[in-house]
């Protein structure tokens, strides 16, 4: 085995141990699997859904409302779901401020209204599929406009990293991702092996260990339109060994952003 091989397979080694405490502790860790920016069919995106088929996978597309074409929908697996990732994805940020598609300074009833009919449309493309769950651009959105989701017909948000509370608001439900996939600093391409198992098991352990929420599941964040060789590779065995793993659960988003508040 040579030096790259065998630190590939450390990294791999941490995920197990991780995953071995929480069968000792007899529970199980859950997951579940988020991909964003979907518009249309493309060999990316079959490629992504051919890994869902294979491995049996739940799948939560979320999917850009006013450039989607009807096409997109046509054929999905019965494991994926749609959620709605913005409206047109556009930055209306304002200079030298974070990337959004929602800035604080945008008025909330227009942006609201705005959500509402991307929301509508994909109901109506989706059909059983859509899953009224709303996956903010860049993960940014105004809490104050977080807590009117409902109004627009949205029953679910899902941002990026361990939530502060699963009810924002009355009538919504948060579950957030916490691996991100790609290095968006960096290069776009691979953010790499060890830092991929490295957030997932930062947020299994504080889970574990009560720092996190127990009850979120740990989100896998991709983007088919930005995977490199070097992406599908990992992707395909995450899945591969994940779905063979006793301790492992994965979730689908419907129920996740089903759930109501007791």
């Amino acid at each position: 085995m040579d030096r790259d091989t065998a630190m590939v397979s450390e990294d791999w080694a941490v995920l197990d141990d991780e995953l071995a405490r929480w069968r000792e502790a007899g529970r199980s860790a859950t997951f579940w699997w988020r991909d964003d920016d979907a518009v249309q069919r493309t060999p990316a995106l079959e490629r992504l859904l051919g890994l869902a088929r294979e491995f049996e996978m739940p799948l939560a597309l979320a999917v850009v409302p006013a450039a989607a074409q009807a096409s997109l929908f046509d054929a999905l697996p019965e494991s994926v779901c749609v959620l709605q990732h913005g409206v047109d994805h556009r930055d209306r940020s304002s200079a030298g401020a974070k990337r959004s598609e929602f800035p604080f300074d945008e008025p909330a009833d227009a942006a609201l209204a705005r959500i509402a009919e991307g929301g509508a449309r994909l109901a109506r493309l989706a059909g059983a599929r859509w899953s009224a769950a709303f996956a903010p651009p860049w993960n940014r959105l105004p809490a104050a406009l977080a807590a009117r989701l409902p109004a627009a017909g949205l029953r679910g948000l899902s941002a990026f990293g361990a939530r502060a509370c699963a009810y924002p608001a009355a009538g919504l439900v948060q579950v957030n991702t916490h691996v991100d996939l790609i290095a968006w600093r960096e290069d776009r391409g691979f953010v790499g092996v060890r830092s991929a198992l490295a957030q997932a098991v930062r947020h299994l352990a504080a889970r574990r260990r009560g720092e996190a929420d127990p009850d979120e599941p740990t989100g896998w964040l991709t983007h088919h339109l930005q995977h490199d060789a070097a992406t599908w590779d990992f992707l395909a065995r995450l899945l591969a060994s994940m779905r063979r793993d006793p301790a492992v659960r994965w979730l689908s988003a419907q129920p996740l952003f089903a759930a109501q508040q007791t």
